[in-house]
């Protein structure tokens, strides 16, 4: 006969039970280990900056963490979204609309975009400029008014018991709401003119014999009359912060109750995110406090859209060029877009272009127009053979993930300085949006593509980006993490930064 399966007695003691009870937990608390839950507050910038600090808001809200996301009621992209869904927007009132914020922003790129200073003109230029520069100031000292002046928003936020502020450099005020909350605050940053605020906030070392400054146009190999360029560049750089942005000294010591400046108060943060890595830098000296994580929102590339994917097929053995001048660059004038058009029409590849406005009369049957394109995507894909850009670091970072050789044509503020880098690098060949024609744009597409040596340098640091022991944005997070762990400043600034004549 067949024996039962099933026991004759299954009947546990309330011993047994407990002890049972007891290995259970003891193996739950072995495999889930140590868990923790802190509350973030981000204080964004908008456009291309708030694509990057969106990356770090997704991580943090994988792993656990609560975020709440501190912006104004007029933004153009900081908005909610499925990937950050579980992300808390704390939205307050701004007495702008986004038409004021859109209007001097487009005033100062093509301030920069028409017109290139020289001996003669840079007195001209340097008015311009700063009365556009004192605009935007205005409206970003609404923005912080707007919160610290607030008593009902600050005791909320007050009451949502932080940890950590994560700020945007660019934008003022994110430092301020830190001290108010009396809670730590980190910045990310691509870079201040002439890095300014890193080396008189940060105290960032910077020697001017082999640290070109920002917008210097130079490179870490300078002749000597160079290197006297670059100290001059610095000199005039620092001269034109002070004035263009010194009268926060005056609104911080205000909103603190006492004589400060916008450098003491920037000077108290505990860790630098850089938007850069050594991939893109030139050697220079650094403190632990600046941790360089450029590159943390690149990702492998993911499908194309239907129709995308056919067209980018149609290219055969030629590949595809990709071409985008950024978010910011609503229009160009007719004749620039002509001109450009008519480059991309002499080209084998067929040509992916985002762009806004009035179609070309010029544009060839290899080029089609896209309001949005999948970046990131395309310049994965393995038909690319080259990627056409203005040099903002999101995109320049992009085509070297995926080692994509690069026509720079460089608009305004950072983006001259990204393709200079690129470069020295030997994976770009940079053009001047004001002086290039339709055969130099063809010449520099041809040159990426059939020169040999700019993929393989592209690939070189292509190869640097992806063998990194620590992942960018896992450092990001591990540093973010930090400070919400520990109840005592972080100190790894060092003293100097404290250092007086006295």
């Amino acid at each position: 006969p067949l024996k039962s399966v099933v026991p004759e007695k299954n009947i546990m003691t309330p011993t047994s039970a407990g002890v049972a009870l007891i290995h259970l937990l003891t193996l739950q608390l072995v495999l889930v280990g140590n868990i923790f839950c802190g509350n973030v507050l981000i204080w964004p910038e908008d456009g291309s900056h708030w694509l990057y600090i969106k990356v770090v808001i997704q991580e943090l809200l994988h792993r656990g963490h609560n975020v709440s996301i501190l912006t104004p009621s007029t933004t153009f992209l900081i908005k909610p979204s499925d990937d950050i869904a579980a992300a808390r927007f704390e939205v307050f009132p701004v007495p702008y609309g986004k038409s004021a914020m859109d209007s001097y922003m487009q005033e100062l790129i093509m301030l920069g975009l028409n017109n290139k200073p020289t001996t003669l003109t840079f007195h001209s230029f340097y008015q311009a400029a700063r009365k556009c520069v004192r605009s935007i100031n205005e409206i970003h000292r609404q923005r912080c008014e707007a919160v610290l002046g607030n008593p009902e928003l600050m005791a909320r936020l007050k009451k949502s018991n932080y940890d950590v502020l994560v700020a945007d450099l660019i934008l003022p005020c994110g430092d301020l709401i830190a001290l108010k909350l009396n809670i730590p605050f980190l910045f990310t940053v691509r870079v201040t003119p002439a890095s300014t605020l890193e080396r008189h906030c940060g105290k960032m070392p910077a020697p001017p014999s082999y640290v070109p400054a920002i917008m210097s146009g130079l490179t870490d190999r300078m002749s000597f009359g160079e290197r006297v360029k670059n100290i001059i560049s610095y000199l005039v750089q620092d001269y034109i912060y002070q004035s263009w942005w010194g009268e926060w000294d005056s609104y911080y010591s205000q909103v603190l109750g006492r004589p400060t400046t916008r450098c003491e108060v920037i000077g108290k943060a505990e860790i630098w995110l850089v938007r850069t890595y050594w991939d893109f830098e030139f050697p220079l000296p650094s403190l632990p406090n600046f941790e360089f994580v450029g590159g943390l929102h690149c990702q492998p590339a993911k499908p194309l859209p239907e129709e995308m994917e056919e067209f980018v097929q149609s290219s055969g053995e030629h590949g595809i060029v990709v071409f985008s001048l950024g978010s910011l660059v609503a229009n160009l004038t007719d004749e620039r877009n002509n001109m450009l058009a008519s480059a991309l029409s002499q080209l084998p590849q067929k040509v992916l272009w985002r762009h806004k406005g009035k179609r070309p009369e010029t544009l060839g049957a290899n080029t089609r127009l896209y309001e949005w394109i999948p970046q990131n995507d395309l310049l994965g894909h393995p038909k690319t053979k080259a990627f056409i850009t203005h040099g903002g670091i999101n995109g320049i970072y992009e085509a070297i993930y995926h080692g994509v050789p690069t026509v720079g044509i460089p608009m305004f503020a950072d983006q001259p300085d990204n393709i200079e880098h690129m470069k020295a690098k030997g994976m770009a060949v940079g053009l001047d949006i004001k002086t290039m024609d339709a055969e130099d744009l063809v010449d520099a597409v041809k040159a990426v593509i059939l020169n040999a040596t700019y993929k393989e340098n592209a690939m070189r640091l292509s190869q640097i980006q992806h063998d990194q022991p620590i992942k960018p944005l896992d450092r990001a997070f591990f540093w973010t993490e930090f400070l919400m762990l520990i109840d005592f400043p972080l100190s790894l600034c060092g003293f100097h930064i404290s250092l007086t004549f006295k």
